[in-house]
Protein backbone atom coordinates (compact mmCIF):
# COMPACT_ATOMS: atom_id res chain seq x y z
CA UNK A 1 0.00 0.00 0.00
CA UNK A 2 2.57 1.96 1.10
CA UNK A 3 4.27 1.68 -2.68
CA UNK A 4 1.02 2.49 -4.72
CA UNK A 5 1.12 6.10 -3.13
CA UNK A 6 4.55 6.47 -3.97
CA UNK A 7 3.93 5.42 -7.72
CA UNK A 8 0.65 7.86 -7.48
CA UNK A 9 3.19 10.80 -6.11
CA UNK A 10 5.49 10.34 -9.14
CA UNK A 11 2.43 9.66 -11.24
CA UNK A 12 1.15 13.32 -10.60
CA UNK A 13 4.57 15.26 -10.44
CA UNK A 14 5.19 13.49 -14.28
CA UNK A 15 1.90 14.60 -15.06
CA UNK A 16 2.03 18.26 -13.81
CA UNK A 17 5.40 18.26 -15.74
CA UNK A 18 3.84 17.66 -18.78
CA UNK A 19 0.76 19.69 -18.43
CA UNK A 20 3.45 22.83 -17.31
CA UNK A 21 5.64 21.72 -20.52
CA UNK A 22 2.25 21.80 -23.04
CA UNK A 23 1.02 25.02 -21.38
CA UNK A 24 4.51 27.22 -21.20
CA UNK A 25 6.90 25.63 -24.18
CA UNK A 26 4.55 26.73 -27.19
CA UNK A 27 4.16 30.87 -24.76
CA UNK A 28 8.79 30.49 -24.81
CA UNK A 29 8.68 29.59 -28.54
CA UNK A 30 6.00 32.22 -29.76
CA UNK A 31 7.94 34.34 -27.23
CA UNK A 32 11.44 34.05 -29.03
CA UNK A 33 9.87 34.63 -32.53
CA UNK A 34 8.42 37.99 -31.33
CA UNK A 35 11.78 38.94 -29.59
CA UNK A 36 13.51 37.36 -32.77
CA UNK A 37 11.02 39.13 -35.55
CA UNK A 38 11.46 42.59 -33.64
CA UNK A 39 15.30 42.33 -33.90
CA UNK A 40 14.70 42.17 -37.55
CA UNK A 41 12.15 44.67 -37.72
CA UNK A 42 14.60 47.01 -36.15
CA UNK A 43 17.47 46.04 -38.53
CA UNK A 44 15.47 46.68 -41.53
CA UNK A 45 14.26 50.12 -39.78
CA UNK A 46 17.81 50.69 -38.93
CA UNK A 47 18.42 50.45 -42.91
CA UNK A 48 15.34 52.06 -44.19
CA UNK A 49 16.61 55.55 -42.09
CA UNK A 50 20.05 55.04 -43.72
CA UNK A 51 18.57 54.43 -47.60
CA UNK A 52 16.12 57.37 -46.89
CA UNK A 53 19.40 59.98 -46.05
CA UNK A 54 21.42 58.32 -49.03
CA UNK A 55 18.32 59.24 -51.03
CA UNK A 56 18.20 62.67 -49.75
CA UNK A 57 22.17 63.03 -50.66
CA UNK A 58 21.62 61.86 -54.02
CA UNK A 59 18.71 63.40 -55.21
CA UNK A 60 20.68 67.16 -53.62
CA UNK A 61 23.43 66.16 -56.21
CA UNK A 62 21.05 65.48 -58.89
CA UNK A 63 19.54 68.80 -58.66
CA UNK A 64 22.88 70.53 -58.33
CA UNK A 65 23.90 68.50 -61.15
CA UNK A 66 20.96 69.64 -62.92
CA UNK A 67 21.37 73.13 -62.07
CA UNK A 68 25.05 73.03 -63.38
CA UNK A 69 24.17 71.22 -66.60
CA UNK A 70 21.60 74.41 -66.86
CA UNK A 71 24.24 77.29 -66.23
CA UNK A 72 26.71 75.27 -68.76
CA UNK A 73 23.57 75.10 -71.29
CA UNK A 74 22.85 79.17 -71.24
CA UNK A 75 26.51 79.29 -71.23
CA UNK A 76 27.45 77.62 -74.60
CA UNK A 77 24.12 79.19 -76.17
CA UNK A 78 25.43 82.61 -75.46
CA UNK A 79 28.00 81.93 -76.85
CA UNK A 80 26.70 80.84 -80.17
CA UNK A 81 24.86 83.61 -80.27
CA UNK A 82 27.81 86.10 -80.45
Amino acid sequence: MHNMTHKKAILIVFGSMIISLIIFIPKIYFRNNIYYISKDINKLHVQYISLQEEYKFLKQQHEDAVFKNQIMDSLILENFDK
